[in-house]
């Protein structure tokens, strides 16, 4: 798959690849709630279109930020797990969530609450992302 970049920005570079809604979303259900099926991301509250939720995940499939795969008990299924590149969004999810919690509640005040007080970034990220680890464990043996 050919990629095509808007400039030699950095950011602009990233978000060509991940930067579309649904991508960090899919990433997002991934990590935060152990999502790993296409029906179980297909029932994301945002309600994706299975087409568009097909053409994200086999975009990122390419860019190695998640794999396919099928379980052994269940050859009928593909199960779809982040890898590394992918589990290293967690700090830019997590930044978007606190950023978000803190400005957007204004234009949109029912929107979820992120409850974490006082919090060490790099203790939440770690943490995020070794439970994340103990999950692909538990569902690849």
């Amino acid at each position: 798959m050919e990629k095509k970049f808007r400039s030699s920005c950095i950011i602009a570079s990233a978000l060509d690849l991940i930067g579309d809604k649904w991508s960090l979303l899919i990433i997002r259900d991934m990590l935060m709630h152990k999502k790993k099926t296409f029906k179980e991301l297909l029932a994301s509250e945002e309600g994706v279109a299975t087409n568009l939720l097909s053409g994200r995940l086999k975009l990122l499939e390419s860019l190695e930020v998640l794999t396919k795969r099928k379980l052994p008990e269940n050859k009928k299924e593909n199960i779809y797990l982040l890898t590394k590149k992918g589990i290293d969004l967690a700090p830019l999810i997590l930044e978007i969530v606190l950023w978000s919690d803190q400005y957007v509640r204004a234009y949109h005040p029912g929107m979820n609450r992120f409850e974490a007080g006082v919090i060490n970034k790099i203790e939440l990220v770690e943490n995020v992302q070794q439970e994340y680890k103990v999950f692909v464990g538990e569902v690849i043996g």
